[in-house]
């Protein structure tokens, strides 16, 4: 008899972010559209979570697989190191204009992690080529900015970093600014300002670390704060990127601009992994010199696939339409309405929404966390209804592709509806 793709999966690989002794059996995915996945059995999946945050215009698209076969009949792959091509050179145009501040150089790599490794290097590297001592790299306490060795060191100490954590380096972490503590905030920047290079961020969500929402003033109170202190700016718009807010980029929301942006996730919609760093001149002629040692020396094999470049460019197509902007309105819209009534409910709280993204915390009497129990009874409650949303702890989001009807909203928040029924009665 032949076996299934989980069976044959079980036998040969190592899932991320899994404990694999006790985790279900993955689900076999062969085909996808839409906001829809569909399994080797058949039965489809609505993809809540677009495919950790990546899917933003659904699946299969038949624009972003046009644009693929076209480019694959020209070139596949090219060394980007003396060489270039045409896909990458669209992209960089056609991208830089869109993006929050005066962004005027693009930088590529292959995942959100690599691009904030870039960010990291392109800071540290621009003060010591000005011949400056300022080496330190502020952050949030509750960040996460990925999984390499420089990202985790400037992301939170968490269950993400809690192995490697005596093997990262030295960050100077800032708890989210508020009314009551901005400026305290403001002074401990100060007191740290000449050593401080530059200041990391996820502007206005903290994903991973639980879809936690800030102020957008209060942010850019923070961020004029640094810039007056001469410490540059890096804003993380990996996840928050590319319409998740309910503007283009969190960016947009701030009046102080940024001087670096990491993105990734929604850059390809959901295809192929890429990662860009971009950036403003100010940075990019620090590196200039007669002096080689003041080069960058980063560099990835697939640095802008001619493939990648190919499908980042049909996503932007899609993304700058105007109906792209009218879908997120329409799925801003319904979580409100729905986030409304979620607010009445006894074992919820905590009920927040921006642009494209709900999130609440289910009442539990464990700590908010990453690790609390209640984690997989959600996850296997919703893989039974065949929904896809992934809990992080206790914290349940919804961040659909903007394809999503109304329909299929509607058949998720129902799900989410009867899983609250049957936690009070069975957990609550």
């Amino acid at each position: 008899m032949q076996k299934s793709l989980s069976e044959r999966d079980l036998a040969v690989i190592w899932h991320p972010y899994t404990q694999m002794q006790t985790a279900p059996a993955p689900i076999g995915i062969v085909r996808g559209e839409g906001a829809l996945l569909f399994d080797e059995n058949g039965n489809s999946y609505i993809d809540a979570t677009s495919s950790w945050w990546v899917n933003i215009h659904g699946h299969s698209h038949p624009h972003i697989t046009a644009k693929l076969a076209a480019q694959a009949s020209l070139l596949h792959h090219c060394i980007f190191a003396g060489y270039t091509h045409e896909p990458a050179v669209s992209l960089a145009e056609r991208l830089l204009p869109v993006l929050p501040g005066d962004q005027q150089k693009l930088f590529y790599s292959d995942n959100g992690s690599t691009a904030v490794e870039v960010a990291l290097k392109m800071t540290i590297q621009y003060w010591k080529n000005k011949g400056v001592s300022k080496s330190r790299i502020l952050a949030f306490k509750d960040a996460y900015h990925g999984d390499t060795f420089g990202a985790m060191s400037v992301s939170g100490r968490s269950v993400f970093t809690r192995a490697f954590d005596d093997l990262l380096f030295d960050v100077i972490f800032l708890d989210l600014p508020s009314k009551d503590n901005i400026n305290a905030l403001k002074a401990q920047i100060d007191m740290i300002a000449d050593e401080a290079g530059a200041f990391i961020f996820e502007p206005l969500v903290l994903g991973s670390g639980g879809m936690v929402m800030y102020e957008a003033a209060l942010l850019n109170e923070l961020l004029a704060h640094c810039r007056e202190r001469n410490i540059l700016l890096i804003a993380d718009e990996i996840m928050t990127g590319f319409g998740r807010t309910g503007t283009n980029f969190a960016m947009d929301q701030v009046a102080t601009p940024p001087d670096i942006v990491c993105l990734s996730k929604g850059l390809t919609g959901g295809t192929i992994a890429m990662g860009v760093t971009t950036c403003t001149n100010e940075i990019y002629n620090a590196f200039l010199s007669a002096d080689k040692l003041k080069t960058l020396f980063h560099g990835h094999s697939y640095t802008a696939n001619p493939l990648t470049c190919a499908i980042a460019l049909a996503s932007l197509d899609l993304f700058l339409d105007p109906s792209c902007a009218a879908n997120r309105q329409r799925i801003n819209a319904k979580h409100r309405a729905f986030a409304v009534e979620l607010a009445y409910h006894p074992e919820v709280k905590n009920v927040r929404s921006l642009g494209t993204i709900l999130a609440f915390e289910i009442v539990t009497g464990q700590a908010d966390s990453y690790t609390n129990e209640l984690a997989g009874f959600l996850h296997t409650f919703f893989r039974e209804r065949r929904v896809m949303l992934r809990p992080l702890g206790n914290t349940l989001y919804v961040l659909p592709p903007y394809c999503i009807t109304d329909a299929q909203l509607d058949e998720v928040y129902g799900s989410i509806g009867e899983m609250l029924e049957v936690y009070a009665r069975q957990w609550a």
